[in-house]
């Protein structure tokens, strides 16, 4: 049986592409789905079609594309270092104008129509997630395990748009006191910050040893309850 979902590559910008997933119904609010340090690899490929059976126009716009195009790597051995290694060269003034760019293409793609637009991300992806609230103008933001958001606490005050945040309850990347700077600093603001007992950073991904089907299955339920409230 063939996927009702449409996804392909398509050219953001010229050598910046990004992974396109259009729902069944051909159109609806438009996601920015940002990739962990592995690329848009098959795992994220397979997220972004997640969300758009359920609805969204999603775009994983491929980040390391100032180094290398199209990247995919699994999670041990070499892929693990080289994409330390590619984390590590990105410029934080480039990702910012990437988000941006990526932002406006897809508010201006057809299926999307002038619809909201959200932001979701994972790791490394949830940073930037975090990032596209404060400079790219999301209606609404969902970060997973974001590391280095709690050291970036000075763009709260840029922020306008919902968030809801996803924390692993045993995080070597994040510690407990860190979750709870962020929540500090979102006091009064429209933001949920959620923490999954027994879960570890990357829960969420299914091809990761980290994966924690009960904390990915709760955390994508209330994702999906927080887009829909605000993008819809």
């Amino acid at each position: 049986m063939n996927s009702p979902v449409d996804a392909h590559w398509v050219t953001i910008a010229p050598g910046y592409d990004g992974w396109l997933a259009l729902p069944p119904a051909g159109h609806g609010p438009g996601l920015l789905l940002f990739q962990e340090i592995f690329g848009v690899n098959p795992h994220i490929r397979a997220v972004a079609e997640q969300y758009a059976l359920d609805g969204f126009v999603v775009l994983a716009p491929d980040v390391f594309w100032r180094q290398q195009t199209r990247v995919e790597l699994g999670y041990e051995g070499g892929d693990w270092q080289r994409a330390r290694e590619l984390m590590m060269g990105c410029r934080p003034d480039d990702l910012v104008a990437d988000i941006g760019t990526a932002s406006r293409w897809l508010r201006g793609h057809a299926a999307v129509g002038g619809a909201r637009v959200g932001a979701v991300g994972y790791c490394m992806g949830g940073r930037l997630a975090y990032l596209a609230a404060a400079t790219a103008g999301v209606d609404a933001a969902a970060p997973f395990y974001g590391g280095g958001i709690h050291q970036q606490l000075e763009r709260v005050a840029s922020i306008t748009c919902p968030m809801q945040f996803h924390y692993a309850g045993h995080d070597d990347h994040i510690p407990p006191e860190a979750v709870d700077n962020v929540r500090q600093a979102f006091a009064g603001k429209a933001a949920e910050v959620h923490v999954y007992p027994g879960s570890m950073h990357g829960f969420n991904c299914w091809s990761r040893a980290s994966y924690h089907a009960p904390s990915a299955a709760l955390a994508h339920g209330r994702t999906l309850q927080f887009l829909a409230q605000h993008l819809f």
